[in-house]
């Protein structure tokens, strides 16, 4: 039997691959030469001024291939959340739509949960999978089966702890994303201090130029791992905290719209 290969499972595939295209070619034609040439007329600055002081410049400071990878996993976590707040938003979508057609006066019997189920039934299949959806479906048919208020509220709250379940374990990939890159940033800084190491006689020596820029790496790398990982940890918290919102929206719903209308 032919499976489809899922969609999401393809578009963080895509994503990872687009990311490593972008920010390499972004590397290997601008920051790249970039900071080479800024690091050349250093040198040669210093040597005619023994005094200069240079200044700090993002193309030296994010030229190291582990800032690159930094980069590459920053654009993926922010493609997989940008395509977790889409899926958020196409649930908040089918939440304003007016599926429980109830005024303060009405009472919904056993008997009436089919028709009540017809507007739902009626959406397009996306929408029919939406958390609302599901937990008006489910609260529906278990009235119709049980006529008991109090398993219908028990079979909405068991739909969304589910769905809360389930979107707080889809997350663990951006977690991971979010750990890997300061792990990155201390790589770099291992490598840059392990090559200044093995530069010291140099600096015995008094000349101290490659052993400054090892340490330049071993800095620079541990620096822009733990800003992006500040900004991924943050948008993720955001992201974590509107379907948090979206699933207590979804009971609030239920319970204004349907459970409070229920009569057996």
């Amino acid at each position: 039997m032919n499976k489809k290969i899922p969609f999401e499972f393809l578009y963080q595939f895509l994503s990872l691959i687009i990311a490593i295209i972008l920010v390499h070619a972004i590397y290997l034609g601008i920051i790249r030469p970039t900071a080479s040439a800024i690091l050349q007329d250093r040198e040669i600055q210093m040597l005619e001024d023994p005094e200069f002081v240079p200044e700090r410049s993002f193309y030296v400071v994010v030229k190291d291939f582990e800032q690159e990878a930094c980069f590459i996993l920053m654009f993926w976590a922010i493609s997989l959340m940008l395509y977790k707040a889409w899926q958020n938003m196409n649930e908040r979508r089918v939440l304003q739509l007016n599926l429980i057609s109830a005024s303060e006066e009405t009472s919904i019997l056993p008997q009436d949960t089919r028709e009540y189920a017809r507007p739902i039934q009626a959406l397009a299949e996306t929408s029919q999978n939406s958390l609302i959806a599901r937990a008006l479906m489910t609260a529906l048919h278990r009235f119709r089966s049980t006529e008991n208020i109090q398993d219908v509220s028990n079979s909405i709250q068991s739909v969304c702890d589910a769905e809360s379940e389930r979107l707080d374990s889809e997350l663990s990939m951006i977690r991971y994303i979010a750990w890997a890159i300061p792990s990155i940033g201390f790589l770099g800084t291992v490598r840059g201090i392990g090559q200044a190491l093995g530069q010291a006689h140099q600096a015995v020596g008094g000349e101290i130029t490659a052993v400054t820029q090892s340490l330049g790496v071993a800095f620079n790398s541990t620096f822009v791992a733990l800003l992006i990982s500040i900004l991924i940890m943050f948008l993720m918290h955001q992201l974590q905290l509107a379907q948090e919102r979206l699933t207590h929206e979804v009971q609030s719903y239920c319970d204004d719209r349907l459970v409070s209308h229920l009569k057996t």
